[in-house]
């Protein structure tokens, strides 16, 4: 494990890894201690994560959780990885947290375990050649997580706290918020400019044609509407602590 990684560790008892991770990323928004959260040497064994395989909401808000706490952790403490001209490597497989003794940085998390494992190139239909832990927690991929991830840059969406409970109807409202922001529909050219995370992940999100459905399902374009897509240029200047 490198240097700098964290491991999610039960902290405060019984308490279900899901709750501590939610936990975890709100310590992370107060600007509070997170170390409660966090343990170096003893974190749960693949006993106490189990439900994350059987329940998809559970693992939906456990690794979402997980992933936007592990970004504003590497953002705090090894911000240059994320300032690196290689931010891709640096940034993106940095291990920013640990689980079950594993370390994790945030392409595992999103590429290998939140989209089923799926590389992170081509569009959405390359598969990943997944690690064990990868393939041992992987979900199928949902595509409003790419509505709820926030990796630290300024067009990412904001961050919320997910509950297992919830998470279906807190997908869907992260998902109207981002695409009420980011999605411009100009009629007399029937042109949506829509974010760039619909072009990288295009066949997380099944294709233009769902696409256009997805748009029109969340009220971005008119009901009557085949726009011509246009992607928007991605800001990454760094926006850390991008809490809702």
């Amino acid at each position: 494990m490198a240097d700098g990684a964290a491991t999610a560790a039960p902290a405060g008892g019984d308490r279900p890894p899901t709750t501590v991770a939610a936990d975890l990323l709100v310590a992370t928004k107060r600007r509070e201690d997170p170390d409660p959260f966090l343990g170096t040497r003893s974190g749960y064994g693949h006993d106490d994560l189990a439900p994350l395989r059987t329940d998809r909401d559970r693992a939906l808000a456990f690794w979402t959780n997980l992933y936007n706490a592990g970004t504003q952790l590497l953002l705090e403490r090894r911000p240059e990885t994320y300032d690196s001209p290689l931010r891709f490597v640096r940034f993106f497989r940095a291990e920013a947290l640990a689980v079950a003794g594993t370390g994790l940085g945030l392409d595992a998390i999103e590429h290998g375990i939140l989209r089923g494992g799926r590389s992170t190139y081509g569009l959405g239909y390359l598969p990943r050649l997944p690690r064990p832990v990868e393939r041992r927690y992987r979900v199928a991929c949902d595509p409003r997580i790419h509505f709820a991830l926030n990796c630290g840059a300024a067009s990412c969406p904001a961050i919320r706290a997910y509950r297992p409970d919830e998470v279906d109807d807190q997908l869907d409202l992260a998902t109207a918020s981002y695409l009420d922001r980011a999605v411009e529909y100009d009629p007399d050219r029937d042109v949506a400019r829509v974010p760039r995370l619909f072009l990288w992940y295009r066949g997380d999100f099944g294709g233009g044609r769902a696409i256009r459905a997805m748009l029109e399902s969340y009220d971005a374009v008119p009901a009557d509407a085949e726009p011509r897509l246009s992607y928007r240029r991605w800001d990454w200047s760094k926006a850390p602590a991008k809490f809702a």
